[in-house]
């Protein structure tokens, strides 16, 4: 098992030391990142895009990596929670749909909440999100989540200023009792720049297929792009505890940031290979007096490809 183990460290670098994160203050805090495009130092060199060629061979190998991860998962009976945050068109949706590919929807499901109802309003406000933590041996994967209070809520005026400030001071305490209870609690933030952002939306305006994905509320956050950016490191200052940090994944290439958001999800949670070893099928029994019925008994859906 143990041979198995590092074997499975090597293929996921699970083995690798992370970045140092910033220094934490005495209440277990880390200040917020500025984004170079607010302080005005030059940004990166852009990269060129990964090939699609490379792209589809790395994936392919990483979603062995996360169905061995699962199998683990499941195996420990752990609980895991994994958030996505960001922008809108910053590419969250795309990157749960290449993680839960590969993954048994019985132990792994997403979580997208829309409006809360009437009654819900009335709620705690943490308490629908509750009602979808995992049980043992499962993993949750929120494509939005409680941060919507310090998002899109605070920039749109759909909470109060009290209700916003009550989210921040008890949100570390929530994710603080999370983990105490025994759930792994991961938050990625998916940061796209102001001219990527503008190109996915063109992107969707010419493509019948997407063009449902723009919501008002898509459009007006475009033009709020500054308040959402103040909202984000407010959020930050407040909410990147040492017992659940924020991890931030450049998003302007989805490519990376597929494979990226895999690395780095497989690496937290250590597993071990707990894939089978080679099965033979038994031969099967003979029919013995089986007559299938007529085939024109049944209805077929028409051939058209």
């Amino acid at each position: 098992m143990g041979k198995k183990k590092k074997q499975a460290e090597a293929m996921t670098g699970n083995n690798e030391t992370e970045a140092a994160a910033p220094p934490a203050s005495s209440d277990g805090q880390r200040p917020a990142t500025v984004p170079t495009t607010l302080t005005g130092d030059k940004p990166p060199e852009p990269r060129p895009k990964l090939s699609r060629k490379f792209y589809e061979k790395e994936l392919k190998r990483l979603h062995v990596e996360l169905v061995k991860m699962q199998e683990w998962v499941k195996y420990k009976g752990l609980k895991v929670v994994v958030i996505f945050e960001g922008r809108d068109a910053a590419g969250k949706g795309g990157t749960i749909k290449r993680i839960m590919e590969p993954l048994n929807p019985r132990y792994a499901r997403v979580v997208a909440l829309g409006v809360p109802t009437e009654r819900e309003k009335t709620q705690w406000y943490f308490q629908r999100y509750v009602a979808h933590l995992p049980a043992a041996g499962e993993i949750v994967f929120f494509d939005r989540s409680w941060y919507n209070r310090a998002g899109v809520e605070r920039v749109m005026g759909f909470c109060t200023e009290e209700e916003y400030w009550e989210f921040l001071r008890s949100c570390p305490s929530f994710e603080r009792m999370l983990v105490r209870s025994g759930i792994q609690l991961i938050k990625y933030w998916f940061s796209v720049s102001d001219e990527e952002q503008e190109r996915r939306f063109q992107a969707r305006i010419n493509n019948p297929a997407k063009r449902w994905k723009l919501s008002p509320m898509d459009l007006e956050s475009r033009a709020r792009w500054v308040e959402y950016s103040r909202a984000k490191d407010e959020m930050f200052a407040y909410t990147d505890i040492k017992q659940a940090p924020w991890y931030v994944v450049n998003a302007d290439d989805k490519r990376r940031a597929h494979l990226n958001t895999i690395r780095h999800l497989l690496s937290l949670i250590p597993y071990e290979d707990l894939t089978p070893e080679p099965i033979v099928l038994p031969p099967r029994a003979p029919r013995e007096g089986y007559v299938r019925p007529p085939i024109d008994y049944q209805t077929f859906i028409p051939e058209l490809y």
